[in-house]
């Protein structure tokens, strides 16, 4: 089904209205009108910017960590100063009201540090800060905490009736998957995940090409992306014990191979090192491979294979080590995040305080031409787009009509909770495997949509299967 939902950027990443917020200037002609011909004017031109002014979403924030600081952060920042406009929905202000964290200190630092480059919201802390930011009242929420915690934050925006935008992965189980779903179903609120990979230039013209079939047929392919120590051991060391780079941060390719070539997820396995963040032998994992297989409509399979990971040397030259390579009938596609062009060297800077290699395209900030600040760049882009699905939704016409922009914005299945299927299956399908592994039972493989049920796992030596899901996936 073809989306007519189209939405367009301006080209700073945010529209900008000031010409919609000022009085009008008339001209000599426009003076020269009858003076009731010029009142009706201003009149019917002050109720408009009247009714423009009262269209409004409020935004909650639960997670105040480092996603926040590099995407949330700058487009609140500009939805502050510009709000979002396009002809469809008009002009729409987007107000960070309330956040919510466990201890509220990195709320109060990035208030005292912002200064009026945001506007005034309420903080909340302790363990019912979510559900005191929706009491406070916020048209949606955007959940940035690690990943095993998604899911609590998440059902309690949708049961309040909140729109909800969650970070990659939404949810680690199909369960939780299911559930959630079911809420926004029934509260008739959008529920969004962040894949903001897919909004990276190089993977858009790669899914083009696979698109108009200039590139045919997948045949397998390789991911890796590999973070440093500083993550595993500095950013995320409070929440990182138990938990895997790969349903972190592997996620993102089992999207992009999702959502580009689409196909029946089939089969999984993975494996991974232990030893650096955690012991040898516990549950905390430094880096993963995993491999999935898809099946296509042909009956032709592809195979691939993700590597992640979180203990790279600080001194890498980059922040991230991002590098894809996608095998088809007549073509191979190969990308590489340090390869785009960029090398910078600055004496006792880099490589820890800057990067060697640098990647704008995600989030880069700069000092534009006509003398303005500014932070662009996709990791921004995709929190702005879920906005203007959403002021799509609510106003782009009368109430009649929402229930029909309601569906047609949830067709999207970029983006859509309900399109993650195959995604959280492949995640809770390597969370279960490296479970099992760090218990003594390597090697387990995770069948999808077999005779016995929706999601399976097989152990070596074992005649019986675990179904971690029992519906067709």
């Amino acid at each position: 089904m073809k989306n007519s939902f189209v939405v367009s950027f301006h080209s700073s990443g945010s529209f900008n209205r000031d010409h919609h917020r000022q009085k009008r200037r008339h001209s000599t002609d426009d003076l020269n009108k009858p003076l009731s011909v010029r009142s009706a004017f201003d009149f019917l031109e002050s109720a408009a910017m009247s009714t423009n002014q009262k269209q409004q979403l409020r935004a909650g924030m639960v997670g105040m960590g480092m996603i926040f600081d590099e995407t949330y952060r700058p487009f609140f920042e500009r939805a502050h100063v510009a709000g979002v406009y396009d002809r469809k929905f008009g002009d729409v202000d987007v107000p960070l009201t309330a956040v919510a964290s466990r201890t509220g200190s990195r709320a109060e630092k990035y208030r005292a540090e912002a200064g009026n480059a945001i506007g005034p919201f309420q903080n909340f802390a302790g363990g019912d800060s979510a559900t005191k930011m929706v009491a406070a009242g916020v048209d949606f929420a955007c959940v940035a905490t690690p990943d095993n915690r998604h899911f609590e934050g998440a059902k309690q925006i949708l049961d309040a009736g909140v729109h909800l935008l969650i970070e990659k992965p939404s949810v680690l189980t199909l369960q939780e998957l299911d559930e959630l779903v079911a809420i926004a179903r029934r509260k008739n609120v959008l529920a969004k995940v962040v894949y903001h990979k897919l909004l990276d230039p190089d993977h858009k013209r790669l899914r083009t090409l696979v698109a108009d079939n200039v590139l045919q047929h997948i045949n397998n392919g390789y991911c890796s992306l590999l973070e440093p120590k500083s993550i595993s051991g500095g950013q995320f060391a409070e929440w990182i014990q138990g938990r895997n780079p790969g349903t972190y941060v592997a996620v993102h390719y089992i999207k992009l191979i999702d959502f580009s070539f689409g196909g029946r997820l089939k089969t999984i396995t993975a494996t991974g090192q232990r030893g650096i963040v955690g012991p040898k032998d516990g549950s905390t994992w430094d880096s993963n491979q995993m491999r999935m297989v898809y099946e296509y409509a042909d009956g032709r399979e592809a195979a691939f294979d993700i590597h992640t990971s979180w203990v790279t040397p600080d001194n890498f030259p980059g922040y991230v080590e991002q590098e894809v390579q996608f095998r088809f009938d007549n073509g191979v596609w190969n990308g590489h995040s340090r390869k785009r062009g960029i090398e910078l060297t600055v004496e006792g800077k880099t490589p820890i305080e800057l990067k060697t290699t640098i990647n704008t395209h995600y989030n880069g900030k700069c000092l534009e031409p006509w003398g303005e600040r500014a932070q662009r760049g996709y990791g921004i882009e995709v929190i702005e787009r879920f906005v203007r699905e959403l002021a799509y939704v609510e106003f782009a016409g009368d109430a009649s009509g929402r229930a029909a922009r309601l569906a047609e914005v949830q067709q999207l299945s970029y983006n859509d909770l309900a399109s993650d299927r195959q995604t959280v299956a492949a995640v809770q399908a390597l969370e279960a495997i490296l479970t099992h592994a760090a218990t003594g039972e390597p090697d387990c493989v995770v069948r999808v949509n077999d005779s016995r049920g929706g999601l399976v796992l097989y152990r070596p030596g074992s005649d019986e299967p675990k179904v971690l899901y029992a519906p067709t996936v």
